[in-house]
């Protein structure tokens, strides 16, 4: 092959782009748009007149706006409307809409839902539950379809009857899950008999399940009771609702969500009525109670006071419950139910609260205790049965209430005797802010709390949740974290000191130096160490250090801290003591802005990576390797000596040493290590004195070295490449033919398939991008003077000669046709790129005419590959890849070769027409390929080309 002389200095000048100036003028697509106010014509329909106004742009016209002559579809139906009421119901709407914002439960209200599976999961019995076996009946008795208006009307006073005198002594014995699944059955019966018409068999669901809320048998399991419970009357009041919604509707309109009592007909009315008397028929006072505030929203369509006049009602009803346990759950399902329909009613819910103060000593009266007794149930755990009802019903009154009502709380329980139950709930309900401010003055109310009751410890920590979310006053801070910290260190219970201690460790990172977060986590290390109670308490521990971590972003003051090393030595079960040192690196990463040689620093983080190294095994998830692998290189990423090269070198050795079962950790040193060296050269601005041209040698053994200990072939081809060229670019030649000749030798090895994300692919894309670059790196590698012209070159021919390709595979002939770019830009006098202080061939040889024979040489061989490969695809089958590597190979020579050689000319004639002989080709691409030759024909020294242009016909398909 003749390769045509390149002035690569003349050609850049010709190709590069010319630089224009743009003058936009006024207008630019990012420059804002200015909006004005302009009067559009008035449209006039049916006698009524509307004046509307629209936006237009002062920068350029609309074309949307200039279609519709200034106007839009939706300002003609407003200007068919009748002005004075069209403004009048906008006003009253946007009024109520904006009452009800203000009233409407907004999204900061943490809902019941969000705590039904924390009660259910916290109050649980090993004891047998009982339920009547009248209310299991229900669940498997099937509907009777068919029956008569005239036999329901008849029979369901009599149903009614013998509902209330259902019998209560068969009982049946069942498991807490047993239990559950049974009142799950209920729930889903009360929804089909519902959705089968039989209302009186749903009503009487609903009310023998509400019976068993005045059970206490098993008081310990009460609150999840009442989740249970209340689930069912919920999806009663549901159905009713909707059932009465529904005849609402007049000519298929629904009722708007704010209609109001005028707009519901005489029928939907009536039938919400004869709910509401059904109801007020049940003869027992704790059914009748639940089931008429399931359905106290039904009020909505027989008056508009109809709730408000219902709650107090309910309210008072509440005070006949004689067991103050089922009295204040009571409380807490309307304040429930409160919330849901009319939150803006806040006197009833205070109501309801206050009257629940004024029985608060039933609590400690004998009935009670006698109960507690025969149950074989402490106080302390009594009173905690307590805490769900108070709360939401303190939740919902503390919602968005003033300052004030904290104060009048806060009264309330001094007079109590500052009772801890109460105080935990108020501290629990109320805003941190609130809390915050008044941190002295609960510390004094639980000291003076009676702790037999409930445990203040308790109370602290409730106080302690406030503070982490609200600051307390500065003067305040260390007598509030003293107070807190002599009750809490007294605490033999290592649970319940955990408990506490995870709390008011926020509080004490967020306020104070290191010296105070050491001396609480040596207080936490001495109480969990005895026993190995840290067992029991990994969860309370990984919270500790999270928010250590959280509020301490300097590592180097964390690590000075001398008990944080010693807390991390708790953490002896290895998954939980990698998750913490995950933590501890993701923090790292993420806080720290610049690199760092700190020992202390460097000592810890290794032992940590270290740690989440070690605990790699044959089991372990390839995306936690690649996880563990990824924090380890963040580190390394973060270490820097400055220009102690040095030094950074042996950081890399050690790390190589402790994490070489992780890949990923083992190239980014590799990489690490080459960028070490290219600094290095940066530094000497190329010239290397004796000691850093020794040091560069020293970091390419490195790589060198561990290269071979990577899986990945692709990894280990594209390293010895890069690790090459560093070593070429630093004057080490023959460290960089070692690196090369390692790279030729392993591409025989590359397997057909590779592992890419979990699927298998073909390697051959892979391989083709790969010697492509390879072949870009070989132009500038000088010839070893003891190897022979192109030694690399060569090897390289014969490796990919030797390699199986698929048998429908071109890429041989790809690469082939690339290793002619190389031979071509190799015979030129200049080469397009140098390295800094490295003589390539085109220095060495000057251009000898033995180099360029052995090039020409070598061009013929690979000629002959071709173009016996293009006679292989002869067949019928394979005519279409004949002709795109036929168009392929003639642009190759039309790029690179010397066309006015005859035998090259030639060639390319011929590859032009097997591109067309069968009609595969695509013909613009053809029209396009010869305008540009007959464009380059114009051009100085290519006269030559209008010939060419001459013999290359143009065929059509047919």
């Amino acid at each position: 092959m003749h390769a045509r002389s390149r002035n690569y200095v003349s050609e850049s000048e010709v190709y590069k782009l010319e630089s224009v100036p743009l003058d936009f003028g006024d207008y630019h697509p990012l420059k804002p748009i200015t909006v004005t106010e302009s009067k559009t014509k008035k449209m006039s329909r049916k006698g009524s007149t509307s004046s509307t106004s629209s936006s237009s742009s002062s920068s350029m016209m609309d074309p949307l706006s200039s279609v519709l002559d200034g106007t839009d579809p939706l300002s003609l139906f407003a200007a068919a409307a009748d002005p004075v009421t069209t403004t009048s119901t906008m006003d009253s709407t946007r009024k109520k809409r904006d009452k009800d914002d203000s009233s409407a439960v907004g999204s900061d209200f943490e809902p019941w839902s969000s705590k039904r599976s924390e009660i259910l999961a916290r109050y649980t019995t090993t004891e047998k539950l009982s339920i009547n076996s009248n209310i299991l009946s229900f669940a498997g008795k099937a509907a009777t379809p068919g029956s008569a208006v005239s036999e329901k009307v008849r029979t369901r006073l009599e149903e009614l009857d013998d509902l209330e005198e259902g019998s209560q002594k068969e009982l049946l014995n069942l498991t807490q899950q047993d239990y559950m699944n049974r009142i799950e059955e209920l729930n889903q019966s009360l929804k089909d008999a519902w959705s089968s018409d039989q209302k009186v068999k749903a009503l009487k669901i609903v009310i023998q399940c509400s019976k068993l809320l005045s059970d206490t048998t098993v008081i310990q399991f009460y609150p999840s009771k009442f989740v249970l419970i209340t689930d069912i009357l919920d999806t009663f009041g549901k159905l009713v609702y909707e059932r009465i919604l529904s005849m609402c509707m007049d000519n298929r309109a629904s009722l708007p969500d704010n209609f109001s009592p005028e707009s519901v007909n005489d029928t939907a009315k009536e039938t919400c009525l004869n709910w509401f008397f059904k109801i007020a028929s049940i003869r027992e006072l704790i059914p009748r109670l639940y089931v008429e505030a399931a359905i106290l929203k039904c009020n909505k369509f027989l008056s508009k006071m109809g709730i408000s006049e219902c709650l107090p009602r309910l309210t008072s009803m509440i005070r006949g419950i004689g067991d103050p346990l089922v009295a204040v759950y009571a409380r807490a399902y309307l304040c429930r139910v409160g919330m849901e329909v009319a939150p803006q009613l806040k006197e009833s819910l205070n109501k309801n609260f206050f009257d629940f103060l004024l029985t608060f000593k039933q609590i400690h009266g004998d009935t009670v205790q006698n109960q507690l007794v025969a149950q074989c149930v402490e106080i302390p755990l009594y009173l905690t049965l307590y805490s769900p009802a108070i709360d939401w019903i303190l939740q919902c009154i503390a919602y968005r209430a003033p300052e004030v009502l904290l104060t009048e709380m806060m009264e309330r329980c001094k007079k109590l005797g500052n009772n801890a139950l109460l105080l935990n709930s108020v501290m629990s309900a109320f805003r941190a802010e609130f809390i915050a401010a008044r941190s002295m003055d609960f510390i004094g109310m639980i000291k003076e709390c009676d702790e037999s009751g409930f445990p203040k410890h308790l109370l602290f920590r409730s106080l302690g949740l406030n503070l982490a979310l609200a600051d307390p006053p500065e003067n305040d801070r260390l007598q509030i974290l003293n107070e807190a910290w002599k009750v809490i260190t007294k605490l033999k219970n290592p649970q319940d000191y955990i408990n506490c201690a995870e709390v008011w460790v926020e509080y004490t990172c967020r306020h104070f130096t290191k010296r105070e977060v050491n001396t609480v986590l040596a207080d936490v290390i001495k109480h969990m160490t005895p026993d190995r109670a840290f067992e029991d308490a990994y969860p309370q521990l990984q919270s500790i250090i999270q928010k250590v971590i959280t509020y301490i972003h300097d590592f180097s003051l964390l690590f000075s801290v001398e008990k944080f090393l010693p807390f991390l030595d708790m953490f002896q079960k290895e998954c939980v003591r990698v998750e913490v040192c995950k933590c501890i690196m993701e923090a790292f990463i993420k806080h720290q802005q610049e690199s760092t040689k700190d020992p202390v620093i460097l000592n810890a983080l290794l032992h940590i990576c270290k740690t989440m190294h070690d605990s790699v095994n044959a089991l372990t998830l390839e995306d936690e390797k690649r996880m563990l692998a990824a924090l380890i290189n963040g580190f390394i990423k973060m270490v820097s000596f400055g220009r102690d090269f040095e030094q950074q070198l042996s950081f890399y050795v050690e790390a190589r040493s402790m994490f070489c079962n992780l890949e990923p950790v083992l190239v980014q040193l590799i990489h690490s290590v080459n960028q070490l060296a290219m600094e290095t050269r940066k530094v000497m601005k190329g010239n290397h004195s004796r000691k850093t041209a020794a040091f560069v040698r020293a970091c390419v053994a490195f790589c060198f070295i561990t290269i071979p200990s990577l899986s990945s072939i692709f990894a280990r081809l594209n390293l010895y490449l890069h690790s090459g060229q560093v070593a070429l670019a630093n004057q080490c030649l023959s460290q960089a033919d070692a690196f090369f000749k390692a790279a030729v030798s392993l591409v025989p090895e590359v397997p057909k398939m590779i592992n890419i994300d979990g699927k298998m692919r073909p390697s051959d894309s892979f391989l083709l991008e790969f010697l492509c670059n390879f072949f870009s790196t070989l132009l500038v590698v000088p010839d070893h003077p003891e190897q022979g012209v192109l030694f690399l070159v060569r090897g390289l021919l014969n490796v990919i000669q030797d390699y199986t390709w698929e048998d429908n595979s071109d890429d041989k002939i790809r690469i082939y046709t690339n290793v002619l770019h190389l031979l071509s830009a190799m015979t030129q006098e200049t080469y397009i790129y140098h390295v800094d202080k490295v003589d390539s061939n085109d220095t060495l040889y000057g251009g000898d005419s033995k180099f360029l024979a052995e090039i020409n040489k070598l061009c013929e061989t690979v000629i002959a590959q071709i173009l016996d490969h293009l006679k292989t695809l002869g067949k019928e089958e394979t005519l279409k890849r004949q002709s795109q590597l036929a168009l392929y190979f003639f642009n190759t020579i039309l790029a690179h070769g010397d066309l006015r050689n005859n035998k090259l000319n030639q060639l390319s004639v011929n590859l032009w027409n097997l591109a067309q002989k069968h009609g595969f080709a695509d013909t613009k691409t053809m029209v396009k390929t010869l305008e540009y030759i007959k464009r380059r024909s114009k051009q100085p020294e290519m006269s030559h080309f209008t010939d060419l242009a001459l013999r290359l016909p143009l065929q059509s398909r047919t």
